[in-house]
């Protein structure tokens, strides 16, 4: 009999109401499969709620959620077991060495020392740091120790992996390396990237989903949203007055200067300007356009695999 379990995360009408009143999530169904799903929101729309839900960090108010077939609440020991996690700031001990450091995680894991000591080795050349495995984690940098956090997340090897604003803070090279990471480790196993990044969702994850205001507004594929916006961005050259008018509106997406002006780059429904002219859209092109209020995409699939 095959008892392998599957690479599954199912939300079902998850709801969560604080104690004050506040209602977090407004019943989020969704289901997650093998590979790398992207989590996008504004600030307040419930991404880091439904985080700690999935990690088992906060109980819903109502609603169910199983983690590879296991209901949450019948199954919290095996689960957790099954859980890795890397919050946008994790906690770490800067006079120990790499090494010291996940060899530490490994014992927490339950794993002997020297069992610890491989693994922590072995994690420690997938994510580059092999060579300053020797190096006290004061010394590295934000994008050295994000990848640290990578590692300690997979100690325990996980079927479902949660990161939280992971290139949040880093340079343009190591946010790219830190892509490069999260996509290999889609490979066998359920990944969920919560970020405010569009560009991290648009460069590395082939389904995605948006959450605002406590619901879910969109599940599916990045090219599929990007759709609706084809005929709605625009660009055009203006003036210091044009960029005044446009930060009220919430619909400017891109403004840089060059020779003959400010180039401005506006998500809207019709042009801005009589001298606008379309341009193909990008996922922060229609991520901005749903924000400014154009929600027909809304409606999509809560369920993606």
């Amino acid at each position: 009999m095959n008892t392998e379990l599957p690479l599954r995360v199912e939300c079902h009408d998850l709801r969560k109401v604080y104690p004050d009143g506040t209602e977090a999530l407004k019943g989020i169904t969704l289901t997650l499969t093998e590979g790398l799903f992207g989590l996008l929101g504004p600030n307040g729309a419930g991404k880091t709620t439904l985080m700690e839900i999935i990690t088992l960090l906060l109980a819903p108010t109502s609603g169910r959620l199983t983690l590879c077939g296991l209901d949450t609440r019948k199954h919290e020991t095996r689960i957790r077991s099954l859980l890795g996690y890397l919050p946008q700031f994790f906690g770490y001990y800067p006079e120990l060495t790499a090494q010291e450091f996940l060899t530490y995680i490994g014992r927490l894991h339950n794993l002997s020392r020297h069992s610890a000591r491989d693994r922590a080795r072995d994690l420690l050349r997938m994510v580059r740091l092999e060579e300053v495995r020797n190096k006290r984690l004061s010394t590295f940098s934000g994008g050295m120790l994000r990848r640290v956090g990578i590692a300690q997340a997979l100690m325990g090897d996980p079927k479902i992996l949660i990161v939280d604003e992971p290139t949040a803070g880093l340079d343009p090279e190591e946010r790219v390396h830190f892509r490069n990471d999260l996509f290999e480790l889609g490979e066998g196993r359920v990944v969920i990237l919560s970020t405010h990044i569009v560009g991290d969702v648009e460069e590395t994850c082939s389904r995605m989903a948006l959450i605002s205001d406590g619901q879910l507004r969109y599940c599916g594929s990045p090219m599929d949203f990007v759709s609706p916006a084809e005929g709605r961005i625009w660009e055009f050259v203006g003036s210091s007055d044009d960029l005044e008018g446009l930060m009220g509106q919430g619909n400017l997406v891109q403004v840089r200067e060059q020779p003959d002006g400010l180039a401005f780059r506006v998500a809207a429904p019709e042009p801005p300007r009589p001298t606008a002219r379309p341009v193909l859209p990008t996922l922060e092109d229609a991520y901005v356009l749903f924000l400014g209020g154009d929600t027909r995409r809304v409606g999509s699939s809560p369920s993606v695999g």
